[in-house]
């Protein structure tokens, strides 16, 4: 009973709801509001609609809850992409920020001709390396940030970390993992026309270890040849690393040049990446400014040949001094036509020739007929020379 009380009371209120919303409707004043905001409504959404229907006009005002859609350039300045060719020193937006982590250093050339012969040597050296068919080649140069080279490493990797012994810094030697299981497998008799084998997940072993560190070893020997017609580099490897963090040798802002060498021994293979600190290049920098081969600054072999020839008949003044003593500038005002100085040097005693301020050589004084002579006795070490030029120097 109780239970059909409830829900006679249920129905009679929804009735009474009910009625209640059909009285507020039929009235007069309440339908001339709720057509007054329809045609609001519809003129709202007639001026928000744009003529293809579904842009919303950036020129009227926006609603509380309504969203605004961007267009294209509004979006390109956003970018920083303006759609030209043309580019500005100015740059702004995303393309500003991505621009700024690019590195732009001054070109090498004689960089590019000592690894294109790093390239010919590999070639050669790996083949007597693995007894296999083995090509080297360069797929390029170019300059990267050594903390953005560290983060782009793929592992695992083993990196190697030598010393370039002249220049008095480090550098970086990168062998994939490609080519660290084909360098094992020609190196343990693997059969030809199969790909090598891939383990991942684990660390590299002993053995695969100490074949790849041959393998460096070969290659840091090619590098000090390649080296050698413009200066003696000698690289040593230092360790063996297979975690980027333990082979950090610069800091990670600081500028380095990249290159990439790829070797195919047939259907194996893989890639190897040199890696050098603008800081290690630097002492031999005027030297990878050349453009060519034995290029030299300033200097001409003709020139320098012709000068040395013209000095050798060039007259110069030669001075014999008897002795030097110091007097008051009072006695030499004094002096009069008939007035003797008595010089300290005896008639046998040393004299000394010099040339200009330099003195080169000791004689002894004379005569010979009507003219007085000197007859050189000891000439002065070079040495000697040198120091007192530079002391006035």
């Amino acid at each position: 009973m109780a239970s059909d009380a409830d829900q006679e009371a249920m129905m009679a209120a929804w009735e009474a709801e009910a009625g209640d919303d059909d009285g507020a409707s039929s009235t007069k004043g309440g339908g001339d509001a709720d057509a007054g905001n329809d045609d609001a409504f519809a003129a709202e959404w007639e001026a928000m609609v744009g003529d293809d229907g579904g842009t919303i006009s950036a020129t009227e005002p926006e609603g509380p809850g309504s969203e605004r859609i961007l267009n294209q350039d509004e979006i390109d300045n956003l970018l920083g992409f303006d759609g030209s060719e043309e580019t500005g020193d100015e740059q702004s937006g995303i393309r500003a920020i991505i621009d700024s982590g690019l590195v732009s250093y001054e070109r090498l050339p004689m960089l590019e001709i000592v690894f294109d012969r790093l390239v010919r040597m590999m070639t050669t050296s790996l083949r007597n390396f693995t007894s296999d068919n083995v090509e080297v080649s360069l797929d390029n140069i170019s300059s990267i940030r050594f903390g953005d080279y560290l983060n782009s490493i793929p592992l695992p990797a083993i990196l190697a970390v030598f010393r370039a012994e002249q220049l008095d810094n480090y550098g970086l030697f990168t062998v994939d993992s490609n080519l660290i299981y084909s360098i094992v497998d020609v190196l343990l008799g693997g059969h030809r026309g199969t790909a090598a084998m891939r383990v991942e997940g684990r660390p590299y072993t002993t053995i695969e270890r100490q074949l790849v560190q041959k393998m460096i070893r070969v290659v840091l020997d090619d590098a000090q040849r390649a080296f050698a017609p413009l200066t003696q580099v000698d690289f040593t490897l230092d360790r063996i690393e297979t975690n980027p963090r333990f082979a950090a040798i610069a800091r990670p802002d600081n500028a380095a040049i990249l290159v990439r060498l790829r070797i195919d021994m047939e259907d194996r293979g893989g890639r190897i990446e040199l890696m050098l600190p603008y800081s290690t290049l630097e002492p031999i920098r005027k030297m990878l400014l050349q453009q060519f081969m034995g290029e030299k600054f300033g200097r001409d072999n003709i020139w320098e040949s012709h000068l040395a020839s013209q000095l050798w008949s060039t007259g110069i003044d030669v001075q014999a001094v008897l002795d030097e003593h110091s007097v008051p500038l009072s006695r030499v005002m004094d002096l009069k036509v008939g007035d003797t100085l008595m010089l300290n040097t005896p008639p046998d005693g040393d004299i000394e020739i010099r040339c200009g301020n330099i003195p080169i050589a000791t004689a002894k004084m004379g005569r010979m007929g009507h003219h007085v002579a000197v007859r050189i006795g000891k000439t002065l070490a070079k040495e000697k020379a040198a120091q007192k030029i530079l002391e006035q120097t």
